[in-house]
């Protein structure tokens, strides 16, 4: 009985098995619920950042990202300007999408606009599910879903304030590294240390 335990604990979910980075980023961060701005606007970027790529791409680059980006302040990614854009687009140590920098840049400004609207991004993002987590139960990575109504309704709420590489994919994603969901596996050791 105790072997069984202790390989119910060792569990993970299987999207993590393989590179050590991903198995950090799933113990230690993913699903758990988030309600610092400045970590709600890093998984903002990162998520932009990561739309039409690997996420373990970006994991790769999260502390190239970190310089590029202040730190991820968003008030000092709103006053970058064009030449940040030019000399950042040559730095391989990001994804050298102008697009992308260049929509970090807008989107620090739209993530500032709502943090004066409503007080903090965190009041903003998480009214939208009454500030709570919602747990799911997926036995396999083939039952969780790639997108939800609510992650449509947060993404062309989002759109509609000028966001952008934050479509409604994107946005589930976003609620998963938030924690606004928890889409563990059912055994996960990170799921059982939830409860």
């Amino acid at each position: 009985m105790k072997k069984v335990s202790k390989i119910m604990a060792e569990q993970r979910c299987d999207w993590c098995l393989g590179s050590p980075e991903y198995m950090a980023y799933h113990d230690m961060e993913w699903g758990k619920a988030v309600t610092d701005d400045q970590t709600l606007f890093e998984f903002i970027v990162l998520e932009s950042a990561q739309a039409g790529l690997s996420w373990i791409t970006i994991l790769r680059k999260r502390e190239g990202y970190r310089r590029a980006f202040h730190n991820f302040d968003p008030t000092k990614v709103a006053a970058m300007t064009a030449d940040d854009i030019e000399r950042l687009s040559q730095d391989a140590s990001i994804v050298r999408h102008r697009g992308k920098i260049a929509a970090t840049i807008s989107n620090a400004q739209c993530f500032l606009r709502i943090v004066e609207e409503f007080g903090s991004f965190s009041n903003y993002y998480w009214a939208f599910n009454d500030g709570k987590v919602m747990t799911n139960h997926p036995n396999s990575m083939a039952d969780v879903p790639a997108v939800t109504p609510l992650a449509e309704t947060i993404a062309k709420d989002m759109k509609k304030r000028g966001f952008k590489f934050f479509g409604p994919t994107i946005c589930y994603a976003f609620m998963q590294a938030t924690g606004m969901v928890d889409d563990h596996l059912v055994g996960c050791v990170a799921k059982l240390d939830s409860k």
